[in-house]
């Protein structure tokens, strides 16, 4: 019963020990339909959710420029244009975040368009979704960028973000891999299977699962002589992350198992040595009972 016990503890530990961690934003205070972008003051110091840091740098100058990562809960599906870049485009749902939650991040690319991870943790996935400034944009096209499919609809059209994972810090240092996302697919034979992503899409981020952190860049078929013409905004929600046991965590772990082993094999052996005595016992007996058998004859 003892071995129940300690093998119960040695798989409720591990469990414990890789428990999920999901950054949904939610406790980040905002005023109803509104957003933080780093104002009002230039900075570059960025801001935290969940233990993770994402970059961020505002310029105050010309009525304030930002880029990297702002937080969110601004609702607003139907207004094109660059003053509704901080809006996920999720029509008919009563919140803009995933799942109908409020809050949630929207990147716009830069030079700190990234984010940190704690250590000890997995990057594991996170859910997607255009800004509303993105996907009218593609929708119908407006002064800088085509409408995706073009007049005939058979252009071959595409929004990609890819996650990019560093083995360093800010999105620096070597790379562990990267994770591609169509935010728009006209690329069918099929024209009425193209799309421009609407609502939230959980991205599996396990490939790069070993990154300290992950920066964002962007693809289109939409290009200019300055670079893409699309929007180059991604909404991001639930990043979801495993915690990993710190080495004296792993220790006990260790010792956890060691201990269900040794024990288990104890009972194991206390056992055998009991089956052994009594075969010894019984052959004892078979031997008297068969000279007792001979005396009597």
């Amino acid at each position: 019963m003892r071995f129940v016990f300690a093998l119960v503890f040695f798989v409720s530990f591990f469990q414990t020990a890789r428990a999920d961690i999901v950054i949904g934003f939610e406790e980040l205070s905002l005023s109803p339909n509104s957003f933080f972008n780093g104002g009002p003051l230039t900075n570059t110091n960025g801001w935290t959710s969940g233990g993770v840091h994402f970059g961020n740098s505002f310029d105050s100058r010309f009525g304030g420029f930002w880029s990297g990562f702002s937080y969110s809960n601004v609702i607003n599906n139907t207004t094109p244009g660059f003053g509704n870049q901080y809006a996920a485009f999720s029509p008919g749902s009563p919140g803009a975040g995933a799942g109908g939650s409020n809050n949630y991040a929207v990147a716009f690319s830069g030079s700190r368009t990234f984010f940190n991870l704690p250590t000890n943790t997995l990057l594991s996935s996170v859910a997607v979704n255009n800004t509303t400034y993105a996907a009218l944009s593609m929708r119908d096209g407006d002064r800088f960028a085509k409408k995706f499919g073009g007049a005939s609809g058979n252009d071959a059209d595409f929004f990609r973000v890819t996650f990019n994972g560093f083995d360093n810090l800010n999105g620096l240092g070597s790379s562990v891999g990267s994770v591609t996302v169509d935010l728009a697919d006209f690329t069918f034979a099929d024209n009425s299977l193209d799309y421009i992503l609407s609502t939230w899409r959980t991205v599996d981020l396990s490939s790069i699962a070993n990154a300290r952190s992950v920066r964002l860049s962007w693809s289109s078929s939409d290009v200019g002589p300055f670079g893409i013409n699309t929007p180059t905004y991604v909404a991001l929600d639930n990043l979801a992350l495993s915690a990993v046991p710190e080495p004296s965590s792993l220790a006990l772990l260790g010792i956890a198992g060691f201990g269900a082993a040794w024990w288990g094999r104890r009972r194991s052996r206390r056992r055998t040595s009991r089956s052994g005595a009594m075969g010894t016992d019984l052959s004892r007996q078979d031997s008297e009972q068969a000279s007792k058998c001979c005396s009597e004859e």
